[in-house]
């Protein structure tokens, strides 16, 4: 069943809060990638233009409430009102009143002086030690401030928060526009992928990922592995690993997948290695069964990146989630930067990132808009594409 879309609800003149993904990169004063906030415009441009009063919810960075000297550093650092300076630019139409506060007076002051298409953005989530422990009350609180809800953050529906799941248990509840097209985009390659289908993941960590791999291994025709994780799946294989990447408990796990899938799994033939991970004076590209003692793998080498293209040729469908390499290091980039433009170039094919590193090399390089679609959340899309029910989707009421 589909969920309920905000242009479902009769907003006019209502109070909607709305929970926005603003958790953003930014350097004291200044925000350093805004893409987060744009992302959320349509669906704040659509309420205030038709009428509704707007109330923002969004977390930034971690707030550490065990340690109460850390928690003050933390909120000084997360403030929110950097936030609300860059908002009110990008809506010049409509008032932004950010509300240093999560509750009490001032937030409720606010909230009631509010003319239709104004906006009220109030601070951090996380300032509220119950946020991240979905306390009722707390979302009993919230939510008497509105008449509406409206999800809009897909990188926080994966947590069940006060501000995700305990405001919608109280309020008639819909998806804003931002989540709508994630559940489109990765529906669709979840419940009705073209064929061929192919995964790319990469990253660090097989445990990261034992559940999507599980899970597209019988949905998809090829899951390629890359990344830090490949090390794992090639001890499995007997293979000499190095000082490389290596979750010792996850070898018969990996064992297990390379047992079950056959040549559906598809594996580097070649590795980038190098004698020291900060200061490398000796770096070389051997094949995958021959990584010396002493050296750790980094990189996809130049046979695995064209064999990989040739096994995402023809695809149409591709999700991709994780580098190839440790990509922020230049030396060490090639293999995520193939992969890449390979998927990039694809024809007639619907391509998705899983956000994470993944969507910021694919900006980085400028390929963005090559992709059908740059999921929002990392760990929501990964969540998702692993068959999970994400607590903040779920809740949603249905059409």
């Amino acid at each position: 069943m589909a969920k309920k879309s905000v242009t479902d609800l009769q907003v006019e003149g209502k109070k909607v809060i709305v929970r926005v993904d603003f958790n953003v990169p930014h350097k004291g004063e200044e925000i350093t990638d805004d893409n987060r906030i744009r992302a959320a415009l349509p669906t704040i441009n659509y309420l205030a233009d038709h009428h509704a009063k707007v109330i923002l919810l969004s977390h930034l960075g971690k707030v550490d409430h065990k340690d109460p000297e850390k928690c003050e550093k933390d909120k000084a650092k997360n403030d929110m009102s950097i936030v609300g300076k860059r908002l009110q630019e990008l809506v010049p139409n409509h008032k932004v009143t950010f509300v240093n506060a999560t509750r009490g007076e001032a937030l409720e002051n606010a909230v009631n002086a509010m003319a239709e298409g104004d906006i009220v953005l109030m601070q951090n989530t996380r300032y509220e030690k119950g946020e991240s422990k979905n306390d009722p009350e707390l979302g009993a609180y919230w939510a008497s401030l509105a008449d509406l809800y409206v999800s809009d953050a897909f990188g926080s529906v994966h947590r069940a928060h006060a501000s995700t799941v305990g405001i919608p248990t109280h309020l008639p509840s819909a998806v804003g526009f931002l989540i709508e097209k994630e559940l489109k985009y990765l529906g669709t390659a979840l419940d009705d992928p073209k064929h061929p289908f192919v995964a790319v993941l990469g990253g660090a960590k097989v445990s990261d990922k034992i559940g999507v791999i599980e899970n597209l291994l019988k949905i998809a025709d090829k899951v390629i592995v890359g990344g830090g994780m490949a090390y794992t799946f090639y001890k499995a294989k007997g293979w000499n690993v190095g000082t490389s990447l290596l979750e010792e408990d996850k070898v018969e796990v990996a064992k297990s997948f390379l047992d079950k899938a056959g040549d559906k799994l598809v594996l580097p033939v070649d590795t980038v290695v190098a004698n020291d991970f900060d200061n490398p004076t000796d770096v070389k590209t051997v094949d995958a069964n021959a990584i010396p003692d002493g050296y750790m793998g980094l990189d996809i080498g130049p046979k695995t990146i064209a064999y990989f293209k040739e096994q995402l040729s023809g695809a149409k469908t591709v999700f991709w989630n994780g580098p190839m390499g440790v990509f922020e290091k230049p030396e060490f980039a090639k293999g995520t930067i193939g992969v890449c433009e390979a998927i990039a170039n694809l024809d007639d094919c619907m391509s998705i990132i899983g956000g994470g590193d993944s969507a910021s090399a694919a900006k980085n390089l400028g390929y963005a808009d090559k992709f059908t679609h740059i999921s929002t959340g990392g760990g929501a899309s990964l969540e998702y594409m692993e068959g999970k029910e994400l607590p903040g989707i779920a809740i949603i009421e249905e059409k």
